[in-house]
């Protein structure tokens, strides 16, 4: 567990495949397709080394109030305890907190309006 550190980014769009081969062209990434149960989000890969660096998911089912953004995620220790300081310090919980994989993860908006995720490796 990394706490304080961005340990992943990702983007929810309507249309990820259109999305997706922008950055393949932009950025040169490649993908492998992640199977959502009837769609397919993607994993982007770097193009030398096959590295996944981000995803690009649709903005459907579970993800959609999630904001069309690059959005980064970062470790908490105790993601109650964050989401409960974020709403006391004038911020708001957007989405979540809920389990993604063996995580537990949610969105959050800062008081000046710039949106984040948090992530704790769970207990799930």
């Amino acid at each position: 567990m990394a706490v304080g550190k961005i340990v992943w980014q990702d983007l929810t769009v309507q249309d990820a495949p259109a999305i997706r081969a922008f950055y393949e062209k932009v950025a040169g990434w490649t993908h492998t397709e992640v199977d959502m149960g009837g769609y397919s989000d993607f994993a982007m890969n770097t193009p030398d080394s096959e590295e996944c660096v981000a995803g690009i998911c649709h903005q459907k089912g579970v993800n959609t109030q999630i904001p069309p953004q690059w959005l980064v995620y970062i470790e908490v220790h105790d993601i109650e305890q964050s989401t409960k300081s974020c709403v006391e310090l004038g911020g708001k919980v957007l989405d979540g907190p809920r389990v993604l994989g063996n995580q537990l993860f949610c969105v959050i908006q800062d008081p000046a309006g710039a949106v984040c995720a948090l992530i704790e490796s769970a207990k799930v």
